[in-house]
């Protein structure tokens, strides 16, 4: 009996192990695919022939994915479980890696169109899976993964010109590469699908079917507002912060490396933010910080073109971006009472949010075209910081949906 209790004990002890590297290796595929792009995308413009606004075409394109999807994979996971649902969008991703590598506009679309499905999956499904399976755990899991995110987002920035150039992979290899921890995850969470079968009570829980009364909740909406608007700044920065680096004066490899630096400033405050926000009922002061932070930090690169004006800019910056990203991440959980309210609120809120974030880098690349200058982009940016701020405030108020 003894012996049978000690082997149960390692069976799930075995199983909470996958589980955690699993999630870290899923969160490890949800930026790079996208966050690569950035420095290649005038080697991109230049072979296949895509003006600014089509590019930020490019870049938005997964997001408005994101708003069309994430509604829809709580439903998709209630049928056949999360973990399959996980599997299924990590294929999705692979497949369109491979598809958007081949250097012409219709495969360029149709893979970030499958990209886009296979990071709406974990997007939605992450947040729910940690609040259910490691509820006392909610900001530190939430620090563990969205640390991870940033990492290997910041690495995929300052590698894609080494990679295309040093290498000779060009942008289609430099791409391409980022399908490898995808296959990684891939086999993982195979193996986790036959580990969970006849063993239901380690599985995780299926996600419950979005709730309409969601979609009538000021706070929701508060939340996903703030959402959208941290997600408009990231992706506006990963897709055009390289090109107004250049802009400046610096070459495209320093350019790449510089928004690498930008996203690696932020992997601390990633970190820290969801495990300090966890310990208080009330977050608005973290949101006033982390806003005051993009304010100062895009104006920085309105205001000034020296080495260390740019340099302090993009730190502010990336800090920013690399907090409110996980306080985002964090109000799903803090402002839910249960797994079944969190996957809720996060469809809910990434879906409506990334409808606004989808407006950033197609926005940001128009009036770019228009005036052929970056003082109007980086005016409309600072513009959002102060407004992403007020928003951040409001969703950090002790309440629940």
């Amino acid at each position: 009996m003894e012996l049978q209790h000690e082997s149960t004990a390692r069976t799930k002890s075995t199983y909470i192990f996958l589980l955690i590297t699993g999630i870290i290796l899923v969160a490890f595929n949800l930026r790079p695919a996208i966050t690569s792009v950035g420095p290649l995308v005038g080697m991109i413009q230049e072979d296949v022939g895509l003006a600014h606004w089509s590019a930020g075409l490019l870049m938005s394109f997964p997001l408005l994915v994101f708003a069309t999807m994430s509604p829809i994979v709580p439903r998709i996971a209630n049928r056949i479980s999360n973990e399959m649902t996980l599997l299924v969008g990590l294929i999705a991703l692979v497949i369109g890696i491979a598809i958007r590598s081949i250097p012409m506009t219709f495969f360029l679309f149709t893979g970030t169109l499958l990209i886009g499905v296979g990071i709406a999956v974990g997007n939605v499904l992450l947040p729910a899976v940690v609040k259910d399976k490691f509820p006392e755990k909610f900001g530190l899991m939430t620090s563990v993964y969205s640390t991870s995110m940033g990492l290997v987002a910041s690495l995929s920035s300052g590698m894609s010109v080494p990679l295309a150039k040093d290498l000779d992979l060009g942008w289609q290899g430099a791409l391409i590469v980022w399908a490898i921890p995808a296959v990684i995850a891939i086999l993982l969470w195979i193996y986790l699908l036959r580990y969970n079968q006849g063993a239901e009570h380690a599985g995780i829980k299926k996600a419950a079917s979005s709730s309409k009364e969601m979609w009538l909740s000021p706070l929701a909406w508060q939340i996903a507002i703030f959402m959208g608007f941290q997600s408009f700044l990231f992706y506006v920065t990963i897709s055009w912060l390289p090109e107004i680096l250049q802009s400046h004066g610096r070459s495209i490899g320093t350019a790449g490396w510089l928004l690498s630096i930008t996203q690696l400033s932020g992997i601390p405050a990633s970190f820290f933010i969801p495990v300090i926000a966890g310990r208080y009922r009330s977050q608005i002061w973290l949101a006033f910080v982390l806003g005051l932070l993009s304010i100062i930090g895009y104006a920085g690169l309105l205001l000034g073109s020296s080495y260390p004006v740019l340099i302090i800019s993009i730190i502010f910056i990336g800090v920013a971006l690399g907090g409110n990203f996980p306080l985002a991440l964090s109000y799903i959980g803090l402002r839910s009472r249960n797994a079944q309210r969190a996957v809720e609120l996060s469809g809910m809120a990434q879906s409506t949010g990334y409808i606004l974030a989808a407006i950033g880098p197609l926005l940001i690349g128009y009036l770019y075209d228009m005036t052929h200058m970056w003082t109007i982009p980086l005016i409309a940016l600072t513009v959002v910081s102060v407004v992403l701020t007020v928003f951040g405030m409001i969703s950090g108020r002790n309440r629940y949906v």
